[in-house]
């Protein structure tokens, strides 16, 4: 069994910073692609940043310039680091993460979210 887990969300005014976190546990021998997800209320699930396992990333340009994914393969863990936001990041933030287990399968896992809530 693979789990993503989430932190790092909350309030933060227009034009702060946050930095999310996910970080990965179970059964892992190998994670792919990561990736950043973000659904703001009565929208569709959109991708905001992903990165490869060889520090490829890619980002919605909605964020472009003010994101920066980043993760460190010997710890497992995937960044998010947001600046200069605004009301429109509003949402919640999912990570996600292309696995292969310790016995061969591949899996496609979802962690359970971290609101962010951008307002003055």
């Amino acid at each position: 069994q693979v789990q993503l887990v989430e932190s790092g969300g909350g309030l933060v005014q227009p034009g702060g910073s946050l930095r999310l976190s996910c970080a990965a546990s179970g059964s892992i021998r190998i994670i792919y692609d990561m990736d950043w997800y973000r659904q703001a209320p009565g929208k569709q699930r959109d991708l905001v940043a992903t990165i490869t396992n060889g520090g490829r990333t890619n980002y919605a340009d909605s964020v472009k310039g003010r994101c920066t994914i980043s993760r460190d393969n010997a710890k497992k863990p995937v960044d998010l680091q947001m600046n200069s936001l605004k009301p429109g990041d509003t949402a919640v933030y999912y990570c996600k993460a292309h696995v292969v287990t310790t016995d061969y399968r591949n899996v496609e896992v979802w962690g359970q979210g971290t609101l962010v809530t951008v307002s003055s």
